[in-house]
């Protein structure tokens, strides 16, 4: 089989930018254009919250592709008009400008947005997740008014840290026992409350937000328990949900996210991909379809969906170990695999203070290794990381990770 003539990549972040990349560096020689809803060049996202929005970062240090670059893999850049429309039949993106590009392959990458506040004032409520949030979140943090997040999930985590670097003084509301107790479980995420206390910001956890109300500068919080919190600038961090509205009346089969087998292909689109935080794929070691909003897996995505245009005749399976990772105060957070799938787990090493290098590594009912946390403890992440691509038993992977340097099982 020929690879086509022409591949349109619909989204310009990471998944988008790594994917014309991919497909330069898999030596395709066709026409590929990049589009992306803004006029911006692309940039990475994960500093937003914390480099670039404490103001260590400007926008030239979270590019990720310029203009001399694209121009030298020959990818035509069409920023600043959203895709609103997929033909299938007639192989064609509609863009919001009015123009149209005719596609013999075409990857999706429209990755996800953050979930919008539930409550509406006329300023000072900020969700992160583009350039201009990150830029008028900035704004705000530099009047000295207390910061109220909610939230306590990656994002968030990642804000409060930021925010209280800046001077601020912040509170992180969330209704969860811990902050991100969904992915590492209450007993585990007792210790990131604990980080949080230890540098001085304020957490109310088991409790919700009812309304948000005033203006930028002077806002009320109130809490489920009545409790009222004043703040100049709230943040909102509650998750955030794929981009996958333009794609209603396409015929592909949406369903949180684009439906797609295992090399990333769109069901019943064989010459449509989906990659990135809007591809709901299915993963062959798990034997569902699953969605992962993590950086990694949008990179490793693109890669895939490049070589598998690039080769159709050597067809690649997306089955990444997912990993993530969050700087937060003084420690560096890693998570590897699944663990909120795990029904148990034990902790190694230190997890308090300044001094904390630990890990937490959990099991099923199988007795297989399924995921791992680690904090200021790199060495046990790539391990972890490894045991789990093997297929180690979680006696195994406790066994190894106990014969590491200064660890200390508890």
């Amino acid at each position: 089989m020929t690879p086509p003539g022409t591949v349109v990549v619909v989204g310009s972040s990471v998944a988008g930018v790594r994917c014309v990349q991919a497909l330069r560096s898999e030596g395709f020689s066709g026409r590929v254009v990049l589009v992306g809803e803004e006029t911006q060049l692309p940039y990475d996202k994960p500093p937003l919250s914390k480099q670039f929005l404490a103001g260590f970062w400007d926008t030239a240090r979270v590019a990720l592709l310029t203009a001399e670059r694209a121009a030298e893999l020959d990818v035509e850049l069409r920023l600043g008009s959203a895709a609103e429309r997929l033909d299938l039949a007639g192989r064609q993106v509609h863009l919001a400008d009015g123009s149209t590009l005719a596609w013999d392959a075409a990857v999706l990458a429209t990755g996800a947005a953050a979930r919008p506040s539930p409550w509406h004032t006329d300023s000072g409520v900020h969700v992160v997740r583009t350039l201009a949030d990150a830029q008028a979140l900035r704004a705000d943090l530099d009047t000295d008014a207390p910061v109220v997040v909610v939230g306590g999930g990656f994002i968030g985590a990642e804000v409060a840290a930021t925010a209280h670097s800046l001077g601020r003084d912040v509170t992180v509301v969330d209704p969860l026992a811990a902050p991100i107790g969904r992915v590492v479980g209450a007993e585990v995420g007792q210790y990131f409350t604990a980080l949080h206390q230890r540098h001085g910001v304020q957490t109310r956890f088991g409790v919700g937000v009812e309304s948000v109300s005033g203006s930028s500068g002077d806002l009320v919080v109130v809490l489920t328990d009545g409790t009222e919190l004043p703040a100049g600038t709230v943040i909102v961090g509650i998750g955030a949900t794929p981009n996958d509205g333009w794609l209603a009346d396409s015929g592909l089969l949406v369903e949180n996210g684009v439906t797609c087998d295992e090399h990333c292909r769109a069901v019943d689109a064989p010459d449509v991909y989906a990659v990135g935080d809007l591809a709901r794929w299915l993963h062959p070691s798990h034997d569902e379809h699953v969605r992962v909003e993590h950086w990694t897996n949008a990179v490793d995505s693109a890669v895939v969906a490049a070589h598998n245009i690039v080769h159709p005749d050597d067809l690649r399976a997306h089955a990444p170990v997912e990993y993530v990772w969050s700087d937060q105060y003084d420690w560096k957070i890693q998570i590897v695999g699944r663990p909120a799938t795990a029904t148990r787990h034990e902790l190694i090493g230190s997890w308090e203070g300044t001094s904390a290098r630990g890990a937490a590594v959990y099991t099923d009912v199988s007795g297989q290794l399924r995921g791992a946390v680690t904090v200021n403890w790199p060495k046990a992440l790539v391990l972890c990381r490894r045991l789990l691509m093997a297929g180690t038993t979680f006696g195994e992977a406790m066994t190894q990770l106990n014969a590491l340097p200064a660890a200390v099982a508890r």
